[in-house]
């Protein structure tokens, strides 16, 4: 039964966030400072996100394995202004071909 009150109470904290967020004033959404932070905010978190996927273990050690050859090889992709897909396709056959390889 607990983990029904875990999501009931993650819902109505989501909720309570979104209500906030639309609550904040339209002058303060207009400073400078406030339009960088949130068109830089979600790259910084999705970056955070993709480092620790890429690098962390079972138990929460720093491992580097195929899943950073892949994570190099899209990075490499999007160096070369690839498209999306290739970026993906790049990074799934380079850590196939590492794990393939016993890595």
């Amino acid at each position: 039964m607990s983990v029904w009150i875990t999501i009931a109470l993650t819902a109505v904290g989501c909720y309570l966030v979104k209500l906030l967020g639309l609550l904040v004033p339209a002058g303060a959404l207009e400073r400078p400072l406030v339009q960088r932070l949130s068109a830089l905010l979600p790259v910084a978190l999705l970056a955070a996100l993709t480092a620790q996927q890429a690098f962390s273990g079972a138990d929460g050690a720093l491992v580097v394995d195929a899943r950073a050859a892949g994570l190099a090889a899209a990075g490499l992709a999007l160096v070369l202004r690839a498209p999306f897909l290739v970026v993906i396709a790049a990074a799934v056959a380079v850590t196939a071909a590492v794990r393939a390889l016993g890595g």
